[in-house]
């Protein structure tokens, strides 16, 4: 069954198996202790971090092991805060980072810091420009992806770096996405990893702090890993972590080509054979593996379903909000369809003629799901009544998207142009999916009023 989610988790990799299973017999004692095994442990433990200092850029005592990447996000963004109270507190983070760094930013406004959040582009990157622009005399800490978890836009760090540097804020970086492929661009002050979504055993990550930057740990204080990362070391999963890390990146230059060229094929089949659907995210400044589409009148949850039937294992959106009602974060900020979303990631080694299957299976699947959903055939459904109405209302609260645009585009052909057509909804996707159907199909969004319940979606007609 192939498998295209490697943005939420790579398989295991071969060498991390290995590495893993030798550790369980050779690390299983206490890295802290004098005698021979806890000297062998030690040992293990240097070489682990070692190599992943290398991975990352930095200098082994700059680097910590943690339990997970939100983990390594959480004490990354705490630490710095902390440690750099007396400039301010205020964060700034791009709208497009993953869920962890939201919530440690929720967490210091509802502490009574203040947090701006920088927009981005319909490609979901930041202009570095306005991102500097963002930056204040107050300002403790700015955090930055090094590529998007949802649509692989890689965001232009070393030009945001930069600008950072300039005004003396730290730079933290979550290169959780890219790290496997490859070393981030200078001018980082902390960075994050995670072991998982490059071919390593879940439940490490990583906490690089440059020399040199105030950090004060947040919390009680630990003896291990410099007081970053309380708790026993999980040695045999760092040791795999680490030995996945260094393999994964003595392939990644010729497995980034084949998989490029398997996603450029992705994404012009895609367009080309599913009617009516959006390719989202930077076409070229883009990870090597990661693809995401919105299809217009389809329901994601459905399209899911009905390709794991056909033994494809693909994701909608961010795997951390594709489980609520609420359209995902990083597609709101983008202004993008969200309907009938897919994120498609392959993980090294994918077959060809397995993305070759699914890019045969997917236009019958989306029809089928379409034909479910009743959609409209066509553009524009021709007038049911001789006299088109004046302006016509649509009743679509307590049906979710995308029923309301379903019914949007059933009548739109039904006014004159120049008229309007009104949709009443209450699902929260209307707000995004209504303005991104008016752009695909030429129509006017003319904006959201206030309702009995819900809201108020007006649309001008203009052809």
């Amino acid at each position: 069954m192939p498998y295209f989610d490697a943005a939420s988790a790579a398989p295991l990799h071969p060498v991390a198996r290995q590495a893993l299973l030798a550790a369980l017999d050779e690390g299983w004692a206490d890295p802290a202790r004098l005698y021979r095994e806890g000297r062998r442990a030690r040992l293990l433990l240097d070489a682990a971090r070692e190599a992943a200092a290398e991975a990352v850029g930095c200098r082994p005592d700059e680097l910590v092991f943690t339990s997970s990447g939100t983990t390594a996000v959480h004490a990354g963004i705490a630490g710095a805060l902390s440690g750099r109270r007396r400039v301010g507190r205020h964060l700034a983070h791009s709208a497009v980072e993953h869920s962890s760094v939201l919530h440690a930013a929720a967490a210091h406004e509802a502490d009574g810091g203040s947090v701006t959040e920088v927009p981005v582009d319909r490609s979901g990157a930041v202009d570095p420009a306005v991102y500097g622009g963002a930056l204040r005399a107050d300002t403790a800490l700015a955090c930055l992806q090094s590529a998007n978890h949802e649509v692989g836009t890689e965001q232009p760090v070393a030009e945001v770096g930069a600008l950072c540097a300039e005004a003396g804020v730290p730079l933290l970086v979550d290169a959780a996405q890219s790290l496997g492929w490859g070393p981030v661009p200078a001018g980082w002050s902390l960075l994050t990893a995670s072991a998982h979504k490059w071919g390593g055993p879940a439940g490490v990550g990583l906490l690089a702090v440059r020399k040199g930057v105030r950090f004060a740990p947040r919390g009680p204080a630990g003896e291990r890993e410099s007081g970053r990362a309380p708790g026993f070391e999980n040695l045999p999963a760092i040791v795999a972590a680490a030995a996945s890390l260094r393999a994964v990146r003595a392939e990644a230059a010729a497995e980034a080509v084949r998989l490029r060229a398997l996603v450029d094929r992705v994404r012009s089949v895609v367009a080309e054979r599913v009617p009516d659907v959006e390719v989202v995210g930077d076409p070229e400044r883009r990870l090597p593996h990661l693809v995401t589409f919105s299809c217009l009148y389809v329901d994601g949850e459905t399209l899911l379903h009905e390709l794991d039937r056909r033994e494809f294992s693909v994701s909608s959106g961010s795997s951390c909000t594709s489980s609520t009602l609420t359209p995902s974060h990083v597609l709101r900020a983008m202004g993008v369809l969200s309907e009938g979303n897919i994120r498609v990631s392959l993980p090294p080694g994918t077959a060809g003629a397995d993305v070759d299957r699914f890019l045969e299976v997917l236009p019958g699947v989306v029809a089928e799901v379409r034909e479910r959903l009743g959609a409209p055939a066509a553009p524009l459904s021709p007038p049911r009544s001789p006299a088109p109405a004046a302006s016509l209302v649509v009743d679509a609260l307590g049906r979710r998207c995308p029923i309301p645009v379903i019914e949007l585009a059933k009548v739109i052909g039904e006014v004159p142009v120049g008229a309007t057509v009104t949709v009443l909804a209450d699902d929260e996707a209307a707000r995004l999916d209504i303005p991104a159907w008016c752009e695909m199909r030429g129509q006017e969004y003319v904006g959201e009023e206030p309702a009995d319940r819900g809201s108020a979606y007006v649309v001008r007609r203009l052809g």
